[in-house]
């Protein structure tokens, strides 16, 4: 007797977007866990590939997905695949009728779309490759405007763009079900933000946070580095209500030197709120504290769903030791508190993660990035209440980066965790990272002197 797969079991595939290609599984991985679902890869699973094979879903939870992620360009239920177009007529005639059948009727409408990854055909191409399919049972009408039903023949020429093929590595076939939400990155660009300043967060890489961190209506979110609030502007896009803190009493109330090309001061209504209301989200906004995070101003006890930062390291570690004289005239009490206070990575790092072990919910996320130099295990802090989910890499040099860490709270502190970097070394913040920017820097300099030297030796003669 047949056992027929039901709609809840099928195969889909999703194509992702080739940028931020390390981002792009804790994201999904992230989103399908807010359904309860785990990530389920098809055989022969490539974390680099564009094409990604997964099981065990149904098209809602597919849909789910696709409605929030911004690394992965649009879903498909597969009907077949191959390494051949031969392979792949294989497949399709092996794909039950039953399944296919809904969206090939006479009174449907559909078109047949062609994309190819790292090689561009031209037209008539396309339609030959279209062509080519005409063993499947289509009984509609053909509609490029307005289809009911969308299909697209997907090839992977594979990823090298100096060595590409003649023929496709890899084709897929699909139904279309859903596009993901690439279109954010460009709709909240900082270049269209009516209030930004030097270190406002790049828009994809917000809402990746926001994935990482499984944000979703009605949670609490909190950022103790707010800055122009690029993290609570993506935040409140998925509904969360959202608030912060920061030291820099101008950035948080929207004065001072405008960073904005060809304008010299901040306009009156440049402030987080204006970006938030621009956006449509004014309501969720909570506020900004103007303070310090080093200093414990917060109630005790749980009292957020997700903590999202990005720590400016460049900006708030560039002074040394001798740097941090009170400036004349300040006096403990003043309103407005200086941001030239001492404050090392390896502090910033220890107290987030005791904030966010304190004052999460159990199965809240922590995401924030560390910045690396010359990476190695060891440098990633940890915390006994907090899992480590996801630690992702963004380039910035040959010898440096920035580490998206997302965190998971698995249990409420006790005192035995305050002690915990005496008998365990994994939960001792690494020192190094004190020395970030000094080595950071250090390498430009290095670089800059090679390039006078290597000019002045081709001033003089190549001696």
């Amino acid at each position: 007797m047949a056992i027929h797969c039901s709609r809840t079991c099928l195969q889909y595939l999703i194509h992702l977007a080739h940028d931020n290609v390390d981002f792009r599984l804790p994201e999904i991985m992230a989103l399908l866990s807010l359904r309860g679902k785990q990530f389920d890869p098809g055989e022969n699973f490539e974390e680099k590939s564009p094409f990604w094979r997964l099981n065990g879903l149904s098209e809602e939870d597919v849909k789910s997905i696709m409605a929030r992620t911004v690394c992965a360009k649009s879903a498909f239920e597969l009907w077949g695949h191959g390494r051949t177009h031969s392979e792949l007529r294989t497949s399709l005639l092996k794909y039950p009728t039953e399944n296919m059948s809904p969206f090939l009727q006479k009174d449907s409408t559909y078109k047949i779309n062609v994309y190819t990854f790292n090689k561009t055909l031209e037209f008539e191409d396309r339609i030959k490759k279209i062509d080519e399919l005409e063993y499947l049972p289509f009984k509609g009408r053909v509609n490029l405007k307005n289809p009911k039903h969308t299909f697209s023949l997907l090839e992977d020429y594979g990823m090298d763009p100096n060595n590409i093929p003649e023929t496709p590595l890899y084709i897929y076939f699909g139904r279309w079900i859903s596009d993901g939400q690439r279109e954010l990155i460009r709709s909240h660009s900082v270049k269209n933000r009516h209030f930004i300043g030097n270190t406002s967060m790049d828009a994809g890489l917000s809402f990746i946070m926001a994935n990482h961190a499984r944000v979703k209506a009605h949670d609490l979110v909190y950022d103790p580095f707010v800055g122009t609030g690029s993290l609570l502007v993506a935040c409140s896009h998925f509904g969360a209500y959202v608030c912060g803190m920061d030291i820099d009493y101008n950035t948080i109330h929207g004065m001072g030197k405008a960073s904005r090309k060809n304008q010299k001061w901040r306009g009156p209504d440049e402030n987080i709120r204006a970006n938030l209301r621009q956006y449509g989200s004014e309501k969720l906004y909570v506020d900004v504290l103007v303070s310090d995070a080093s200093k414990a101003v917060w109630r005790d006890g749980v009292l957020f769903d997700a903590i999202v930062t990005d720590r400016r390291f460049l900006r708030y570690s560039m002074y040394s030791e001798e740097s941090f004289a009170a400036p004349d005239g300040w006096a403990v009490g003043d309103s407005h508190v200086p941001v030239s206070m001492a404050y090392h990575l390896s502090d910033i790092f220890t107290d987030l993660l005791n904030f966010s072990a304190h004052h999460l919910v159990i199965g809240g996320r922590l995401v924030y990035w560390l910045p690396i130099y010359r990476y190695c295990e060891e440098m990633v802090p940890l915390h006994p209440c907090l899992r480590l989910v996801s630690n992702c890499e963004q380039t910035l040099s040959s010898h440096t980066s920035r580490r998206l860490i997302t965190m998971e709270k698995i249990k409420e502190p006790e005192e035995t965790d305050a002690l915990a970097h005496l008998s365990d070394p994994h939960f001792s913040v690494y020192q190094g990272h004190n020395a970030f920017r000094e080595k950071y820097f250090s390498g430009i300099s290095k670089r800059m002197l090679t390039g006078k030297e290597e000019t002045n030796k081709i001033a003089n003669g190549g001696e």
